[in-house]
């Protein structure tokens, strides 16, 4: 029986195994450069979907726009029409000071300072990703020779309450690596649904660096952020081949 279109992606029954998730809508068109017959299936709200393939493998690509809230509703309709296997790759800022512009954040966990992965179940809950993806996520950053990490990240609801500096320091003296915000909801709700999930961020603001001007660098296509965006796809894509080839064996 075809599966009903989903009313935010607009998506019905795909086909599809593995999805990439960025939040920006305008990062699914640069996903589409690196896939073979790259095609726009929908595109509502903040919900952009590209469908392709990269070495033979079909995948879509969806933004999810920015938050836990918007992020879950893209997770829980990709599941509806038939996906399982879902990567975050997004941007980030460091909490470490080791931590440059464009290097590669392999989430192991979230901190859930998030509504949305609260709204589902108690904080005792933990927000990781799947074992078996992070380990080929990790495989694909060193075959790649990325400059990344490997830990917790921290998942908030804004930008600008009054004591951001002094949460993102507290967190830092934890060994949080970086902050998003989407990574705990893709965690929790992938858990609860049987989803295997993944993220994969891109540092675009460094730990004592500009807000506003790492964001306004980011748009910069020489930028060091908007190289380690490409480094993040890449390493994405090839750990969607890693696993799918470990699955033969």
């Amino acid at each position: 029986m075809e599966t009903k279109l989903q009313p935010h992606i607009r998506l019905g029954e795909s086909g599809i195994n593995y999805a990439l998730l960025p939040g920006d809508p305008g990062r699914v068109l640069e996903v589409a450069k690196f896939l073979d017959d790259a095609k726009e299936m929908a595109y509502n709200r903040e919900y952009r979907t590209v469908k392709g393939s990269y070495k033979g493998i079909p995948i879509l690509v969806t933004s999810t726009g920015i938050g836990g809230a918007s992020t879950g509703i893209a997770v829980e309709e990709l599941k509806n029409v038939g996906v399982n296997v879902m990567i975050r790759i997004g941007s980030s800022g460091a909490l470490q000071p080791h931590l440059k512009l464009g290097d590669l954040v392999l989430a192991s966990g979230a901190v859930r300072n998030d509504g949305a992965s609260a709204a589902y179940i108690e904080h005792t809950y933990p927000a990781v990703p799947d074992t078996q993806l992070l380990f080929h996520a990790t495989m694909a950053a060193r075959k790649l020779q990325a400059e990344f990490d490997v830990g917790i990240v921290r998942c908030h609801d804004s930008f600008y309450t009054d004591k951001e500096l002094e949460i993102d320091e507290y967190w830092s003296q934890k060994g949080v690596l970086a902050s998003d915000m989407e990574t705990a909801a893709l965690f929790v709700i992938g858990g609860l649904r049987g989803i295997k999930t993944a993220s994969i961020l891109n540092v675009v603001v460094e730990k004592e660096g500009d807000l506003e001007g790492g964001i306004n660098d980011y748009v910069d296509k020489e930028s060091k952020s908007k190289q380690g965006e490409e480094l993040e796809i890449l390493t994405a894509l090839e750990t969607i081949v890693s696993y799918h080839s470990s699955l033969k064996d």
